[in-house]
């Protein structure tokens, strides 16, 4: 088949989040099973033109207020044979940043940048002489391809083509005021008819799941969580009156990055078969924080964005957050690594200075997120909601059992603890409150006191599983034929 990914993020290139590490894996795993598999993104300001090569003439993409003029660039994502496509729109995408100026202030003609970008796939296809039998949009910067799809391109050479969206996090909707329609070069019928409209405003993800064959979430669980009131962020109808063509497919993982035997971060390689190498890291995990070296003391890893999707409330907040309770009343050790909402950094940083057992490293770095990983007994992931989530899965073929709220892709990837059998694969809870997830870490660390051949067994079953994309590529085949055969339907 021939596919085409639009999305605004792609690992290496462009990432604020899991979207371009899923999109970057989920191509290379198809083309490995022979698919002609193309990406298409913005080529913001940090992306440097030198690396790429410039493959065609000038496109000429409309917006509402006037002409943009643009050029496509080429390289192909490292250590794989998927063609990149950089759309080089200085006035609309030359700017160091994804979505905006931070991550709390966007840019304001966002509408503008995406509707564009979306546009442009049909451009670049055009002039590619490259008509695919997939379009697969990605969260709501992209989710307009389906639109134009079904409107401008209805009666076109790309009349066959099928369009897939992938929700990533419902919880992101680009909702914009209705000023903002004209920019899409549709008539005012479609506000309405190709589901724009939302309470007077336009919803860029809500036209995408109304236009396209297929959608996609990242894990089983999920998709049927934003079926209902509380996980739906106000789409939970219309996700229940397109339920027969919605589907879960797990996120993988990847493997080559991921793997204990040859991680280059790790100071000391392990497998299911010897776990020695494990106790190694731990203790330079130990060593490298400051915290006192005991390999009988339980170690608790965390690598988080400080926000409030990932629980942060219930475990450092100052008024009842677990965290206290649990450095007071337990003979435990935390490492944590993560950035983001101010008041949550403070309070790690208090903890850190408080607590001897306790260290805390604001920021972002990738050896030290492996060694957490390696060198951690349990994984602390208490999500509010998580979509699908990657780090349970680092953990478990880690041997780091996670400690985890069951929702989204944390419930399809955990195994709940059986004490009485020693079955499973780590220890959830079901209500997201310091209480349960201080109960939860007690029930985690009184197995290790008391039964540290469950431990032992666990890890090793945690470690032989199998999260590569590899799986997941081929339930993407399945659909992307599914959705062809609606799209001939139609």
């Amino acid at each position: 088949m021939k596919i085409l990914f639009i999305s605004s993020e792609l690992t290496p290139f462009a990432k604020s989040g899991g979207l371009g590490d899923a999109v970057s894996s989920l191509a290379t795993a198809l083309s490995k099973l022979g698919h002609d598999v193309r990406i298409l993104l913005p080529r913001y300001y940090f992306i440097s033109k030198t690396t790429l090569r410039r493959i065609n003439g000038l496109l000429e993409i409309d917006s509402a207020r006037e002409r943009h003029p643009a050029f496509v660039y080429t390289t192909t994502i490292p250590n794989s044979q998927v063609k990149t496509y950089f759309l080089d729109c200085e006035q609309l995408y030359g700017r160091n940043g994804i979505y905006g100026y931070t991550s709390t202030q966007e840019f304001p003609d966002n509408p503008e940048r995406f509707s564009v970008l979306c546009k442009a796939a049909f451009s670049a296809c055009r002039s590619l002489g490259w008509i695919p039998d997939i379009m697969h949009a990605n969260d709501w910067p992209t989710a307009s391809v389906p639109v134009y799809l079904n409107t401008t391109e209805k009666n076109t050479e790309f009349s066959n083509t099928a369009g897939v969206l992938t929700i990533h996090n419902l919880g992101y909707q680009g909702i914009y005021g209705r000023d903002h329609f004209a920019e899409l070069g549709l008539g005012w019928e479609y506000f309405h008819g190709a589901g724009f409209e939302y309470y007077g405003n336009i919803n860029f993800l809500k036209s995408g799941i109304v236009s396209a064959e297929c959608i996609t979430t990242v894990s089983p669980t999920y998709a049927r969580e934003i079926q209902t009131p509380n996980g739906g962020f106000g789409l939970d109808g219309l996700l229940r009156q397109r339920s027969r063509d919605l589907v879960g497919i797990l996120n993988g993982i990847d493997t080559d990055v991921w793997d204990t035997e040859t991680d280059p971060y790790l100071p000391a390689h392990y497998s299911s078969k010897d776990m020695s190498g494990k106790a190694a890291c731990k203790v330079a995990l130990q060593k490298e924080l400051g915290l006192p070296i005991d390999p009988n003391v339980p170690l608790i890893g965390m690598v988080t964005r400080l926000v409030e999707q990932k629980g942060i409330s219930e475990v450092f907040g100052r008024t009842y957050g677990c965290m206290r309770k649990i450095l007071d009343t337990i003979h435990v050790q935390v490492a944590v690594l993560g950035s983001g909402d101010a008041w949550a950094e403070e309070a790690i940083m208090n903890y850190s200075t408080q607590y001897p057992q306790f260290k805390g490293v604001i920021g972002y770095n990738e050896r030290l997120a492996h060694l957490i990983e390696g060198g951690s007994d349990f994984f602390l992931m208490p999500s509010r909601y998580e979509p699908c989530g990657l780090n349970q899965m680092y953990s478990l073929i880690y041997g780091t059992l996670p400690i985890v709220h069951r929702t989204g892709g944390l419930a399809d990837t955990v195994v709940n603890y059986n004490q009485d059998l020693g079955e499973g694969s780590g220890f959830m809870f079901d209500d997201l409150t310091p209480q349960a997830i201080y109960d939860t870490v007690g029930w985690a660390l009184w197995a290790w006191y008391n039964r540290p051949q469950h431990i032992h067994s666990m890890r090793s079953r945690a470690m032989r599983q199998d999260f590569s994309w590899a799986r997941s590529a081929e339930e993407y085949v399945r659909l992307y034929q599914h959705a062809v055969s609606l799209r001939k339907a139609r």
